[in-house]
């Protein structure tokens, strides 16, 4: 039996979910939260300017630290932060692919 209506368009992109962050181990709840209802794109973006910022911060670090243990440590969060905006930046890339392939 064939349907009458088609069903509707499924959303490309999802929106967030509310999520606490900022525990600080005093014995109440998390400081902060992401709102729910933002969209997945948006949220996105906001998380790759934090992850370059996270990466310029730990490339400053790492230019100014003569203590090498912990400069190893610095250019190893700074790579982290790289390879996380890679694959963030990644995704905002596909998406951007699937609204220009429309």
């Amino acid at each position: 039996m064939k349907k009458i209506v088609p069903d509707p368009p499924l959303p490309l992109f999802g929106k967030t979910a509310t999520t606490a962050f900022g525990a600080c181990d005093a014995g109440h709840a998390p400081l902060f939260s992401v709102r729910a209802g933002i969209d997945a794109e948006d949220a996105l973006v906001h998380a790759s300017l934090l992850l370059q910022a996270i990466y310029d911060t730990a490339q400053q670090a790492c230019e100014h630290s003569d203590d090498m243990p912990k400069k190893g440590l610095l250019w190893a969060n700074m790579h982290s932060a790289e390879m996380a905006k890679g694959l963030v930046d990644a995704v905002l890339d596909g998406i951007e692919r699937q609204v220009m392939s429309r």
